[in-house]
Formats: structure tokens, C-alpha cells, sequence
């Protein structure tokens, strides 16, 4: 079950990208910050009915998804879902705001530096333009 804003979360926004996300694994309190689409693309091939390809979207694993990384993965294997708290710190409306908003609450948190955190990279590209419609908060 993933948390936003104190409530479980379970709907796949059409106006929404994807999301920005921190899972806590109850037992330690160890963290790990990610990013996730909602939807990922699909191409639908020519057919009688259609002289060219379809490009279109489809729900991704989102709901089932317990981040990419795999030492976390192996964690929630061994102990089990009921063991990580998944929380949706931001939703987004497009992928260069999901890679600014991880990449700015990655650097925000240290998480690099920190023993508290899962986190063992932090990559990002982002240009201006992916972000314009963003305000300070």
C-alpha cells in the first residue's frame, strides 16, 4: 500500500506522470528515495485494421513496485511486505520534474553521506525547460 498525505493512495492519475517516493523499512529505519512512473509506452503493432503503428501508454507495476533498488529488493523478499512503509512524497506531471524533485530531496538529505539511507547513486540530466511550469514552495 503506498501513503500520500496520510491517506492510502490507489489511483493511477491520468494527469500525472509518475511520482517521487521514499520507502522506509519499519524494523531499522533505514530509507530509500526513488522515482516511478504511473504509466510506462506501449506500441501497438500495424494490422489489418491499422496501416501504421500505435504509439499509447498502459499502467506501469507501480502499485506492486518497491523500488529498483536491489539489496532493498532482497530485503523485502526476505522480510516481507509488512516490513516497508511506502510513502508518495510528490506527484508529477512530467519525467524532468520525477528526476528534479529525486534528485533535489536525494541531495537535500545526503543520502550519499548518510548510513540511513539504501541510496547509492544519485544520476540526474535535467535542463530548465523540463521544469519551467515548477514554482519555489
Amino acid at each position: 500500500m503506498w501513503i500520500y498525505e496520510d491517506k492510502e493512495y490507489d489511483e493511477t492519475p491520468e494527469e500525472y506522470q509518475g511520482f517521487v517516493y521514499l520507502i522506509t523499512e519499519v524494523d531499522t529505519g533505514k530509507k530509500y528515495i526513488g522515482k516511478k512512473n504511473f504509466w510506462r509506452p506501449k506500441v501497438l503493432p500495424k494490422n489489418s485494421k491499422r496501416n501504421r503503428r500505435v504509439r499509447t501508454r498502459v499502467e506501469s507495476d507501480w502499485r506492486d513496485y518497491y523500488g529498483s533498488n536491489k539489496e532493498v529488493q532482497l530485503l523485502v523478499e526476505e522480510k516481507g511486505k509488512d516490513n516497508y512503509k511506502r510513502q508518495i512524497l510528490h506527484l508529477c506531471k512530467t519525467k524532468g520534474e520525477m528526476s528534479y524533485y529525486e534528485a533535489k530531496l536525494q541531495f537535500d538529505n545526503d543520502v550519499l553521506l548518510s548510513n540511513e539511507y539504501y541510496n547509492e547513486f544519485i544520476g540526474c540530466k535535467i535542463h530548465s525547460k523540463h521544469i519551467k511550469g515548477l514554482h519555489l514552495t
